[in-house]
């Protein structure tokens, strides 16, 4: 399966109440991206997680995999890629994190579930424990309902804990692991899926 290089799922936030596209008095809204938000969705892309990973990384190995994972080309080639999905959520109009979906062939360890993947799901340092992450993973739960999907799947380096344990809270369990290359860096995630209820 076509995959890209930039395409981990590793975000650990606090669970917030989700209400429609936004939350109320924390005024968290979201909307989905367009090829226009390349230059943005570059920069969100990188600066999280460079603020995510950077220190657990050798550096030669970190610089050489964001060159090749972001860059406004880059984003610009996913944005238009068929079956790509971008959410940004934002206050006060300012893009404070998102979440990459992509339609597509599951590894076999999803099962035969029609699943969805979440393929980067990230939020700024200054928004971690805003409930900005549970507003997008409640989003990707919501297209993932509306598309009919049976399945969200998602992989998250073994060693980010708190990401799986965010994970666990909006109840996705591990169903087995994958490989993932940074740089010369061959690294373990764990797979992890989470069943829909499909909307009537």
């Amino acid at each position: 399966m076509a995959r890209s290089v930039s395409g981990r799922s590793r975000v650990g936030d606090a669970l917030d109440r989700f209400a429609g596209m936004s939350t109320g008095v924390s005024a968290i809204t979201t909307r989905v991206a367009t090829p226009g938000d390349a230059a943005l969705l570059a920069e969100l892309g990188a600066s999280t997680f460079a603020e995510t990973f950077a220190e657990a990384n050798d550096p030669a190995d970190f610089a050489a995999y964001m060159t090749a994972a972001f860059g406004e080309a880059i984003q610009r080639t996913e944005l238009e890629e068929p079956g790509v999905t971008v959410i940004f959520a934002e206050r006060a109009g300012a893009a404070t994190g998102y979440v990459l979906l992509r339609e597509g062939r599951a590894p076999h360890v999803v099962g035969d579930f029609d699943a969805l993947e979440i393929v980067r799901p990230y939020v700024r340092a200054s928004a971690i424990g805003t409930g900005v992450g549970a507003v997008l993973m409640q989003r990707a739960i919501h297209e993932a309902a509306s598309r009919g999907k049976e399945a969200l799947w998602l992989g998250v380096w073994e060693k980010n804990t708190r990401a799986i344990d965010f994970y666990r809270r909006h109840e996705f369990f591990e169903a087995g692991t994958q490989p993932f290359l940074l740089g010369t860096d061959l690294q373990n995630d764990y797979v992890m899926v989470r069943r829909i209820a499909r909307e009537s």
